[in-house]
């Protein structure tokens, strides 16, 4: 089997590929994460998690490497990570009694071979009604400024929700195993 490299700096994702129970290592890419104009917000992660595995295809010539990439969608908008609490109680007061639609961008490059698959797997979260103070609450708890829509799904962040729909809920978090099982099984690896 090729070696697994995550191009991936997040604990989240390191986090989530540790559960397959397979060696891996992690490097961070360098790209240009930018919007492109009029570029749909599902060839936008697809795009990205491609070029993130690309990037490293370079220094890491017999490898699998995995990109990933997420975007929060709450109507026709696109929402990024808050960075701060402004921003976090915006987007949630924004999204109180919507849904909110999570685009999980996954490419699995084989960098000898120069094969790339590329697939995008959506997560929809329906939230509950949310007033400014049950925010301000949540988000001093939790402080999720790094996290796209403003959550922690894997923890206190589930609390906001009514409702969830999706093929794979670990796509909510940044990187769909379901899928990503699919694709390491096509490239002949074996999974414990």
């Amino acid at each position: 089997m090729l070696p697994l490299l995550l191009a991936s700096s997040s604990m989240y994702r390191r986090e989530l590929l540790a559960r397959l129970q397979l060696p891996f290592t992690c490097s961070s890419p360098d790209i240009d994460e930018s919007h492109r104009p009029g570029e749909p917000a599902i060839e936008l992660v697809k795009r990205l998690a491609k070029e993130k595995a690309q990037a490293l295809s370079g220094s890491h010539t017999a490898h699998l490497i995995i990109g990933s990439d997420q975007v929060a969608v709450l109507g026709d908008r696109i929402i990024g990570k808050p960075h701060t609490f402004e921003n976090a109680r915006e987007q949630l007061l924004a999204a109180s009694g919507a849904s909110v639609t999570f685009l999980t961008g996954l490419a699995l490059l084989n960098s000898q071979t120069g094969e790339c698959q590329v697939d995008c797997v959506p997560f929809t979260v329906h939230m509950r009604t949310l007033d400014q103070a049950r925010i301000e609450r949540y988000l001093r708890a939790e402080q999720p400024y790094d996290c796209a829509g403003s959550f922690k799904a894997e923890g206190l962040g589930v609390s906001l929700f009514q409702s969830t729909e999706g093929p794979d809920a670990t796509s909510l978090i940044g990187l769909p195993l379901i899928r990503l099982i699919d694709m390491l099984l096509a490239e002949g690896v074996q999974i414990p």
